[in-house]
């Protein structure tokens, strides 16, 4: 069996190297980049199993490389970023990557993420032929499309399958942590505004007022739910 490939992207030559010391005891094999525009082209030449991004980078900054991979490849993304603004986080996901993780990291815990990430198959947990239906939304996972109020609505792949997990479990309350379990495919590492970003994305995009009868709810110290009115 082929070794997979990661891609370490960041200008930080010493940030490159300590990755690639960690991904290499893995079995990984490893490419680097140290510019937005020669990522772009080891994403197309070497066709990665997995990219890990830093936001900071010189010639195209991470966001923009991410909007431009996302036109041709569905490689799984994980940012990495020294930004605290929830901004950056929310762009992020927005355009498409899968994840993020804040400097300063532990090694061992972007390791875990990344093969947790590759562990799991792209749909696991997802009934992918099956739609579901509700009062003027319908979710198509087949399709990765949702329908609310006779409008398609544009949502990422991880939205999609956050509204997914949540609607095909009407009623029932999930924590943020069995979130990041069952939909990103890896356990709680202490950072679960990943899944919060995504909630409010949904909930922007899906435009639910007072008078639908779903909604995703808050369950405050809990998590989440999504609810159906009788």
């Amino acid at each position: 069996m082929s070794a997979q490939v990661i891609l370490i992207a960041d200008d930080e030559p010493q940030i490159r190297q300590l990755l690639a010391l960690y991904f290499g005891k893995e079995g990984f094999q490893i490419e680097e980049a140290s510019d937005g525009a020669e990522t772009i082209v080891k994403v197309q030449q070497l066709k990665p199993n997995i990219v890990l991004l830093d936001i900071m980078m010189p010639i195209m900054d991470g966001l923009e490389v991410c909007r431009q991979v996302r036109k041709i490849s569905d490689v799984p993304i994980i940012l990495l970023t020294a930004r605290a603004e929830d901004e950056d986080r929310i762009m992020g996901l927005e355009i498409g990557a899968d994840d993020y993780i804040t400097k300063p990291f532990n090694p061992r815990e972007v390791v875990a993420r990344v093969k947790a990430v590759l562990r799991r198959s792209p749909r696991d947990n997802f009934a992918t032929g099956e739609v579901l239906r509700f009062p003027n939304l319908e979710i198509n996972m087949g399709e990765y499309k949702a329908v609310a109020f006779d409008k398609e609505i544009v949502l990422t792949a991880k939205e999609m399958e956050v509204l997914w997990y949540l609607a095909s479990h009407p009623g029932r309350v999930f924590s943020r942590e069995q979130l990041l379990e069952s939909v990103w495919g890896y356990t709680y590492y202490g950072d679960t505004r990943t899944v919060d970003t995504h909630i409010k994305r949904i909930r922007q995009k899906l435009g639910a007022h007072e008078s639908t009868p779903w909604d995703i709810k808050t369950v405050w110290g809990v998590g989440y739910k999504f609810e159906v009115k009788p």
